[in-house]
C-alpha cells in the first residue's frame, strides 16, 4: 500500500525522503514535487523501474520519460558533448521550466525507451526536488497523471488517479507553476558556432528568451 508524507511537517517530511530514497532504490516508484507540476520518478538506471513508470501512466515505450538532475555537472556525464550553446542554455535556465533533449552519452547503460539516442534533461527548481535527486543521482520523471488526464497539481490528485501503482507520495501543497509545463527544445541540431533548435513544446521558458540568449542560432520547424 502506498505511503503518503506531509512534507510541511518536519518529522514527515524527514521520513518521506528517506522512505523516497528506499523506494527509489528498490526500483520502486515516488510521486514528488517539482517546480512545474508534481511527478512520477523512478530510477532512471533501473529498465524495470522506467517501465514500470510508463506502465502506471499508460504510456508505451516510444514515450520516454525526461530525466531530472541534480546540476549543471551531471549534464556532461549524461550528454554525448556539451556544446557553448548548450552550456549556456543550462546555465541560464536551470533550475527552472526548460527541458533539453541532446545526444546521450553512448556509455551509459540505461533504459529509457525508444530514445532514438537522445536524452530530455532538466534541473527542477524546487528544493525537495533538489535535495531527493542529490542523494538518488539522475530520476526518469514524469508528470503525474494517467495519459490523457491533466497533470496533477498535488500529491492528493496524483494519488487518485495512480493509486498504488506508487509506493511514497510526497505532499508539499500545490505546485506554484501554475500548471504550465516546462518548455521543451530539441538541441540536437546546436553546434559549437550556432546551429538549429527546434522548440517541440511551448511553457515555462519563452522562444522570445531562448533566441536573446543565443543570437547565432536558427530555429527549425
Amino acid at each position: 500500500m502506498a505511503e503518503v508524507f506531509d512534507c510541511s511537517d518536519s518529522p514527515q517530511l524527514l521520513a518521506g525522503m528517506r522512505t523516497a530514497r528506499r523506494a527509489i532504490g528498490r526500483g520502486e516508484l515516488v510521486v514528488m514535487p517539482t517546480d512545474t507540476v508534481y511527478g512520477v520518478a523512478a530510477d532512471a538506471f533501473t529498465p524495470e523501474a522506467v517501465q514500470r513508470l510508463l506502465d502506471a501512466k499508460g504510456r508505451g515505450r516510444q514515450s520516454p520519460p525526461p530525466v531530472l538532475i541534480p546540476n549543471t555537472n551531471t549534464l556532461a556525464a549524461l550528454a554525448a558533448e556539451v556544446t557553448t550553446p548548450l552550456r549556456r542554455l543550462a546555465e541560464t535556465f536551470w533550475p527552472g521550466g526548460l527541458t533539453i533533449v541532446t545526444r546521450a552519452n553512448p556509455s551509459l547503460s540505461w533504459d529509457l525507451g525508444e530514445t532514438g539516442g537522445t536524452v530530455a534533461l532538466r534541473i527542477p527548481n524546487h528544493p525537495l526536488a533538489l535535495e531527493l535527486l542529490e542523494e538518488t543521482g539522475p530520476l526518469a520523471v514524469s508528470s503525474a497523471n494517467l495519459t490523457g488526464a491533466a497533470a496533477a497539481r498535488t500529491a492528493a490528485a496524483a494519488q487518485e488517479m495512480l493509486g498504488d501503482s506508487i509506493s511514497v507520495y510526497l505532499e508539499a501543497g500545490e505546485a506554484a507553476g501554475d500548471g504550465v509545463a516546462s518548455t521543451i527544445i530539441d538541441a540536437t541540431g546546436l553546434s559549437e558556432d550556432g546551429g538549429v533548435l527546434r522548440v517541440l513544446r511551448e511553457g515555462g521558458v519563452t522562444r522570445e528568451a531562448i533566441a536573446e540568449l543565443l543570437p547565432q542560432v536558427a530555429f527549425g520547424d
